[in-house]
């Protein structure tokens, strides 16, 4: 998913979320007032509630794509594990290989190997090298993983131009 994708999906989201700011809850908390005693309205304090979610809401999508709209390619290192990454990791433990893409969290998706840089397996990896050695906590414990080849964002750009 691209840069655009993951902020049109997020605009989306905020588009209606600030509708039903707006427009719906005014209506619903207009309504529930209608019904009287407020101390024993259930109606008023479920519009007030999912009122106070949208607009925490609201507020968390804005400096999401904030953040996503800043992420400038020419910032993100050649050399180290970060955003856009693939690595090819080695886990001893079990004999096997695994690779892992580096992602914003709305891209996250584990079992496709896209890991979220915000998660506890990308954030072990951040700034990493190929030939390191990377310690991971999970729920399930410990792990440690051998980098075998790291291919950074710059690394797919190149070879984008070149096809």
């Amino acid at each position: 998913m691209s840069q655009a994708a993951i902020k049109e999906k997020l605009q989306s989201e905020l588009d209606e979320l600030e509708s039903e700011l707006r427009i719906h809850l005014p209506k619903e908390i207009k309504r529930a007032l209608e019904f009287g005693d407020l101390r024993e309205n259930s109606e008023y304090r479920a519009a007030l509630d999912r009122q106070n979610v949208v607009k925490a809401r609201i507020v968390e999508l804005r400096q999401r794509i904030s953040e996503i709209a800043s992420i400038d390619p020419n910032k993100v290192p050649r050399d180290k594990a970060s955003y856009g990454s693939t690595l090819v990791l080695y886990d001893g433990e079990k004999d096997e290989e695994v690779t892992y893409r580096l992602v914003t969290p709305e891209e996250s998706d584990p079992a496709q190997g896209l890991i979220s840089t915000t998660s506890p397996v990308g954030r072990s990896l951040m700034g990493k090298q190929e030939g390191d050695e990377v310690a991971v906590r999970t729920p399930a414990g410990a792990r440690t993983f051998e980098i075998r080849q790291l291919r950074t964002l710059h690394d797919d750009l190149a070879a984008g131009s070149e096809g």
